[in-house]
């Protein structure tokens, strides 16, 4: 599944930029919620969204699709092809980790227990819950869960639009590489497609962002 989901993301590493408005939206609001500083890693880090808006940090990229992963290179030079969910650093081996619309991917629990395994500060994430995008069939995390689970220092959940309508909304989905998800049984067919395309409007991700102190767990 996780060489699926790499593929997946590697396919849309090249449109992935032009169309993850909302993705871009929710990196510069984690990064100006944490303030992180010192070392960082960008965790699922696709083509570099967070990265772009951090200052005065030293930044390290890991992601699980080795397409995403080259498009980050060219950018920002230190990237890690590897997975959340078992991250291949020493402990608090960052001063921060941040995920930005990346560790729904994965067993959440488990991503978010190895960012704060490898930071000394702050883990701060920016994950799509439950209430996201009504005609998705996609097993989003409960809000609740995530704050009983981590007892964030901090948060805030914020509607973030999906400024795309009809056929583009489905394009939206199709070119950041998030069409398809482990848990789905079937693909609906180009007719039934259309037809769904006809009736979306508006749509929007529901965004938990969390900030974690090291120190908690």
């Amino acid at each position: 599944m996780k060489n699926t989901l790499g593929r997946q993301f590697s396919r849309a590493s090249e449109t992935y930029e032009r169309w993850a408005i909302p993705q871009r939206k929710s990196a510069k609001i984690l990064v100006d919620f944490v303030k992180p500083h010192g070392w960082v890693l960008d965790l699922g880090c696709g083509t570099g969204f967070v990265s772009e808006f951090l200052e005065n940090c030293e930044v390290v990229g890991l992601d699980i699709s080795e397409g995403m992963a080259r498009a980050y290179r060219e950018k920002f030079k230190r990237v890690v092809v590897g997975d959340a969910e078992n991250l291949p650093f020493k402990d608090k081996s960052f001063d921060f980790v941040l995920g930005n619309f990346s560790l729904h991917w994965s067993d959440w629990k488990r991503s978010i227990r190895e960012a704060l395994r490898v930071t000394k500060e702050f883990v701060g994430i920016a994950m799509p819950v439950y209430g996201s995008v009504s005609f998705s069939e996609f097993p989003f995390p409960k809000a609740e869960e995530v704050l009983e689970i981590f007892q964030p220092e901090d948060f805030k959940i914020i509607n973030l639009e999906i400024p795309f309508r009809g056929m583009d909304l489905l394009k939206f989905f199709h070119y950041t590489g998030t069409a398809n998800f482990k848990g789905k049984k079937s693909f609906k067919t180009k007719r039934e497609l259309i037809k769904l395309s006809k009736d979306l409007e508006r749509e929007h991700f529901r965004v938990l962002f969390l900030k974690i102190r090291s120190r908690a767990f």
